[in-house]
């Protein structure tokens, strides 16, 4: 599967090397936030790579959840539990927990499909920041710190009408941001199209840290940093 050069397997584990997971991030997600580069001092693997390795493994469920419960540093070996009820772990050896998933309803292992739902979802994490974000914190007059940006996944959840998903789609449905002291919580809604027409729902938590006052020159700063990463990233 496309997956393979993104991790390796050693002993029956997972291992995602620093720069698997940030080739994932720029490629794949197009995701360029700093935490993801082989360097970064606070290095994590993305949340989209581990969710779609579970796709990979486990296949897509007409209904599932995706809960992200700890970041994942570099060549951390993981195993990849499944309980009776069809809930599915990936713990460390000390059994420290980093995504658990929930699921029922119907089942797909056809790797197109799947490939095509991965690379349809992971996609919409280039389009967060700032072409989501920015408007949304500008219009509740918040921000996260300039100087470290935390924008973190918490969950995801997704309802599948059918699951010959062909040619799919997400388009932004609504979005909202509570924020309670310096932590902002967001949650994005998707529609989920197929060849134009509605097969499902997604939606994604996304936590902000560092909440301050917005400053329009602040952010500009931060948007054009952005830029610089990603044309760094793509060689341009």
């Amino acid at each position: 599967m496309f997956l393979d050069r993104f991790y390796s397997i050693e002993n029956e584990r997972i291992i995602i090397t620093a720069r698997q997971a940030s080739l994932f991030a720029k490629e794949v997600a197009e995701d360029f936030n700093p935490i993801h580069d082989v360097d970064a001092r606070r290095f994590c693997v993305p949340g989209d790579l581990l969710f779609a390795i579970v796709l990979s493994r486990f296949g897509l469920s007409s209904s599932m959840t995706f809960k992200f419960q700890n970041l994942l540093g570099a060549e951390v070996p993981l195993e990849f539990r499944e309980s009776a009820d069809g809930t599915i772990e990936a713990c460390d050896e000390a059994g420290k927990v980093y995504i658990e998933v929930s699921r029922s309803g119907e089942q797909t292992h056809d790797e197109n499909a799947i490939e095509e739902f991965i690379r349809c979802y992971v996609s919409t994490s280039g389009k967060n920041f700032p072409h989501t974000l920015k408007p949304l914190m500008e219009s509740h007059g918040v921000m996260f710190n300039p100087d470290r940006p935390m924008v973190m996944y918490q969950s995801m959840s997704l309802t599948l009408k059918q699951l010959d998903t062909s040619n799919p789609d997400l388009q932004l449905s609504n979005t909202k941001l509570e924020a309670a002291g310096k932590r902002g919580n967001v949650t994005l809604d998707y529609d989920l199209l197929s060849h134009g027409q509605p097969v499902g729902e997604v939606s994604k938590h996304i936590m902000l840290g560092g909440l301050r006052e917005y400053c329009p020159q602040a952010m500009e700063q931060v948007i054009e940093e952005f830029y610089r990463l990603k044309a760094k990233g793509t060689g341009a």
